[in-house]
């Protein structure tokens, strides 16, 4: 069974891009011509719908995550990373039998907090699409081969999970990293986009 914690490692260690995630600790300093996105994990228990901080500056984001390490003790862990900016998001969900995308424009937020969906698309374990909802062109075809690609991997990462009749759910983005000295407001990206994953999870 696979919660965030450990989908965090899971993610960190295997062969899908992930995003490059520390553990933050109180004294952590975190570059100020940066912004960040500070999430938690748990231990046990609901591990959906932590307190996170999204594209924020440093000292902000070190204010928030101070609270939050207070606030978990040793229930938990808080991690850092560089804010990035997401063009698309969604989410991967694999069993044996069946792949489902699910998309939305921008940030993954619109479609686990405010519920949006551009497309949702089911495949076989062979990769050939059995159902659709939405927008079937959202997707390039390009990233969607990424992602049925990495289901791949994803079904040996967790094959002791699956043939145990769950699934795994992964969090990604098609996403540009955010340019030095940017601000919340309005965030300029530098590089070209690419495909990151950076959650996972039995369900």
């Amino acid at each position: 069974m696979v919660n965030k914690l450990l989908g965090f490692y899971e993610l960190r260690d295997s062969s899908l891009p992930s995003i490059p995630w520390r553990t933050y600790t109180p004294g952590t300093t975190l570059d100020g011509d940066r912004l960040w996105t500070i999430r938690s994990a748990v231990m046990n228990g609901n591990d959906l719908n932590l307190p996170r901080l999204v594209g924020r500056p440093a000292r902000e984001s070190e204010q928030f995550a101070d609270r939050l390490y207070r606030r978990l003790g040793d229930r938990g862990m808080v991690v850092y990373y560089p804010y990035f900016v997401a063009h698309q998001s969604g989410t991967l969900e694999v069993s044996l039998g069946s792949v489902t995308i699910e998309a939305v424009a921008d940030d993954l937020w619109n479609l686990v907090s405010e519920h949006k969906l551009n497309v949702s698309l089911t495949f076989d374990a062979d990769g050939h699409l059995t159902s659709s909802k939405g927008d079937r062109e959202f997707l390039p075809r390009w990233l969607l081969q990424k992602l049925l690609g990495y289901a791949r991997n994803v079904r040996s990462m967790f094959r002791d999970d699956l043939l145990e009749g769950r699934s795994v759910l992964l969090e990604w983005s098609l996403a540009s990293d955010c340019a030095p000295e940017s601000t919340s407001d309005a965030p300029e990206t530098v590089g070209e986009p690419r495909l990151v994953f950076y959650e996972a999870r039995t369900v």
